[in-house]
């Protein structure tokens, strides 16, 4: 009964898709179904075939090294603050454990890493392999096809970077596809951190966050063309060229990887300060309110309440709905990355482990508010004719990316 739930969710979440969308009569049902085909096949392949299955435990076990590894320099800096040996007794399980000095450094590293694969040139052809697949399978232009296979490895202002000379000449539903693909998924700098996070609770949950990453593509397309369907009749095509990393040297590479993850740890690290102190003066404010239910009215009350029908939607038993609910408001008002550490600080009891699989899918992109204003000010910049137009597409991509993300969540409560 839940995986039919599920599979109604499916349908429910491309109807709120089509019911919102700019041009109903404009969007393809052959096109509509060759996508979610494609996407469910393709989680079909990655989630059920043993081979892939083995092939992602190994990823399992790369993810694990690259933590290691990063503990090791956190320790060899910080000390027991960072990971190493406590000089004390420890009196409280997981006391010991410092968000800041332990697990977001793995940002450092994988920066580093992502820089250096594209400076050796092993990650472009990948990238150019799946733009290929996707443009043979879902008929989109080579340039939009491009910039959604760089988001399986990069963020949404990076990947754009692959065609830049392409921004200005795209149609709407391209730029829009864009958008989508760029908040419909999570980069690979921290795609370890929340790998790390949530290890403990969800059986090889790093092989998850990169099915998730892959998922998003062919979902982002479907979702996008049925909000925003094409019109123009015109595809981006043409010879791209890869991205000027700007590194002249291996050991550049690693400079410059460093400095790139050093901005983005040090823009985390303040947002989740800043965000988690806003939550809690929310809260202090709500909280003069009369209780509701025997129990004070909150934030993360309300938005249970609001987001509790979708995740009913994606195969949650609606006894947890409203504590996935209050997950995906998270992480739609604030980022992903707080609404994985709730979770991971959830009691056993309060999802199951179904529940939780398909919340680590569901929450698995970068739409939410801050997300998009990052996304305007890197587009902006490197379209600026087209402004005014990303800018109106804006609040309508943070729609689409969580529809996306919900998607997965809801194809992935079909297959469990």
């Amino acid at each position: 009964m839940q995986q039919l739930q599920s599979a109604l969710g499916v349908f429910a979440l491309l109807a709120i898709a089509w019911a919102i969308s700019e041009n109903r009569g404009a969007v393809s049902p052959r096109q509509a179904a060759i996508g979610l085909a494609v996407t469910f096949l393709t989680a079909l392949v990655l989630i059920k075939l043993p081979l892939v299955a083995h092939a992602f435990s190994v990823i399992n076990g790369a993810v694990g090294a690259i933590s290691s590894a990063s503990r090791a320099g956190t320790a060899f800096v910080f000390g027991y603050l960072g990971g190493g040996a406590l000089p004390f007794d420890l009196k409280a399980p997981g006391a010991d454990f410092i968000l800041a000095f332990q697990a977001l450094p793995v940002m450092l590293v994988m920066s580093v890493l992502t820089t250096l694969l594209f400076y050796w040139r092993i990650l472009p052809p990948i990238v150019r392999g799946m733009a290929w697949l996707l443009e043979r399978t879902l008929g989109i232009g080579g340039a939009v096809g491009l910039s959604t296979a760089a988001n399986i490895f990069l963020g949404m202002v990076e990947a754009p970077l692959f065609i830049r000379p392409y921004l200005a000449q795209l149609t709407r539903s391209e730029l829009f596809l864009v958008m989508t693909g760029g908040m419909a998924g999570i980069a690979g700098t921290v795609l370890v951190l929340y790998a790390t996070l949530l290890a403990p609770l969800i059986p090889d949950a790093a092989a998850h966050f990169v099915i998730a990453s892959v998922l998003a593509a062919p979902a982002a397309i479907l979702i996008s063309l049925i909000m925003v369907p094409e019109t123009s009749g015109k595809r981006s095509s043409g010879a791209l060229d890869d991205p000027d990393n700007h590194a002249s040297s291996t050991m550049d590479a690693i400079v410059k990887g460093t400095t790139a993850g050093l901005e983005l740890l040090l823009n985390v690290v303040a947002m989740l300060i800043v965000l988690v102190a806003l939550v809690y003066l929310a809260n202090a404010m709500l909280g003069l309110l009369p209780n509701l239910g025997g129990a004070a009215i909150s934030l993360q009350r309300l938005l249970g309440y609001a987001m509790a029908p979708v995740c009913w939607l994606m195969g949650v038993p609606w006894s947890q709905a409203i504590t996935a609910g209050s997950l995906m408001g998270i992480k739609t008002v604030l980022n992903e990355l707080i609404a994985y550490v709730e979770l991971a600080k959830l009691g056993p009891d309060a999802l199951d482990a179904r529940s939780k699989l398909i919340m680590l899918y569901a929450m698995c992109g970068f739409a939410n508010f801050g997300s998009l204003g990052i996304m305007i000010g890197g587009l902006g910049t490197m379209a600026p004719e087209r402004r005014g137009e990303i800018n109106a597409l804006g609040l309508k991509s943070i729609v689409s990316g969580t529809l996306v993300t919900c998607l997965m969540g809801a194809i992935v409560g079909v297959l469990t």
